[in-house]
């Protein structure tokens, strides 16, 4: 397994390189690429091109997924093209479904704009805004009359819509379909009208959002735009990484956090979030690969890809104490630095009452079911009792399954 790498910085570093080229942008962290062909001679001409990403906001976070399209904005940028963060301002008000079973509900003004306050400084972590322009698509949406949103509307048919694999799904299975949920392809394409792109990046399940834009771009400026996906990433649970499973590692997740979480995915992840979220070239993680296949151990591999991803986001000192301290936790079963406080009024407390007050279970359901489990330990003892009366001592630690610590304060 490679050594631990020198600090490299997301972009004072990156600009020592003369950006990455024609094959990379296209291949890595790439699903499809539509024209390919005709997109292969633009970026030979050395026109500028536009290039955006766009992303809802309808969650505080960015997480890993939404960087893998993030990172391929910066791709093109670093070989100067002009790139565009959009912001959905407007589109998160109709609520997105391709990746969902059921309607997502609108969102409000109010959470919408929660929402996007971090976002800028979060996508900073990947993009250099001083190299790139951020827009907000609410002000040019709100201002489309009922006549503009029915000659959009002229460009599609029924059948296309209904055609796509989650509606089929959903009308199989007797779940509703909102009409409004048809407009949104109509008003992510109108981004592109507006913004008059050469190439919008977005995950694969955005790709029939891509298209409409493709169409209704060529329709009102007879100017072609061109598609790059990205593949989707799987998160903590084996589905898909999304907001609404709670299964994301976020790119604000604290170091110790971040690294835990890498360390905790499944093996056969490895080599996919290596390519997908890491600058490691890709003669190194053919390597890795192949070191796997022949039997390599899977932990050392995950542990080099959860130090360059804390890396990216943190910094290198965050990274090697971050690996210090799970390797303290995990492997020598030692107990975290910065272990949380709670002062404790009474002498004696029953163990499932004293779990919930020190937020170590959420309900005393739950404490009896992690007791029964044999994931409470006080001082290093396991708890098999969920009636058992714990007499406090002070500097006594309560532990909840692998991660979970508190230290008890007398008052």
């Amino acid at each position: 397994m490679p050594n631990k790498q020198e600090p490299c910085t997301i972009f004072s570093e990156r600009k020592k390189v003369q950006g990455k080229q024609k094959q990379e942008i296209l291949d890595r962290a790439v699903e499809d690429v539509i024209v390919r062909k005709d997109l292969e001679k633009l970026l030979d001409s050395k026109k500028k091109l536009r290039v955006y990403f766009g992303i809802d906001p309808t969650s505080t976070q960015i997480h890993l997924g939404n960087a893998i399209p993030l990172r391929k904005l910066r791709d093109f940028a670093e070989l100067g093209h002009e790139v565009i963060f959009l912001v959905g301002s407007f589109t998160a008000r109709i609520g997105d479904t391709s990746d969902k079973e059921s309607m997502r509900q609108p969102m409000n003004q109010d959470e919408i704009e929660k929402n996007f306050e971090t976002y800028k400084d979060q996508a900073a972590k990947i993009i250099d805004f001083s190299n790139a322009e951020i827009v907000y698509n609410h002000k040019w949406l709100e201002k489309l009359s009922f006549d503009d949103v029915a000659k959009l509307a002229q460009q599609f048919t029924v059948q296309q819509m209904i055609e796509r694999d989650l509606y089929q799904k959903r009308l199989q299975d007797g779940k509703p379909i909102g009409l409004h949920e048809f407009l949104y392809p109509l008003m992510q394409g109108y981004d592109s009208v507006e913004l008059e792109v050469d190439v919008e990046i977005g995950g694969n399940d955005q790709l029939f959002n891509m298209l409409a834009g493709r169409a209704l771009l060529k329709a009102y400026k007879n100017k072609v735009k061109h598609v790059v996906t990205t593949p989707l990433i799987e998160g903590l649970d084996g589905r898909k990484m999304s907001k609404s499973y709670g299964n994301t590692i976020d790119i604000t997740d604290k170091p110790n956090d971040m690294f835990g979480k890498i360390m905790s995915m499944r093996d056969d992840l490895i080599i996919k979030y290596f390519e997908l979220c890491t600058d490691i070239p890709m003669s190194e993680i053919h390597e890795i690969a192949e070191g796997l296949k022949n039997g390599d151990n899977p932990r050392n591999a995950k542990a080099y890809l959860a130090r360059e991803i804390v890396k990216l986001y943190h910094s290198e000192k965050d990274s090697d104490n971050a690996e210090a301290e799970f390797d303290n936790v995990f492997v020598k079963k030692g107990k975290p630095d910065d272990i949380r406080c709670i002062k404790i009024k009474d002498k004696k407390k029953k163990i499932d009452d004293l779990l919930l007050e020190t937020e170590l279970a959420v309900s005393k359901s739950e404490a009896k079911r992690l007791i029964g489990q044999g994931g409470v330990k006080v001082d290093d003892k396991v708890i098999s009792d969920w009636k058992m009366e714990i007499e406090i001592e002070p500097e006594m630690i309560v532990q909840v399954g692998k991660r979970k610590f508190v230290k008890l304060k007398v008052k």
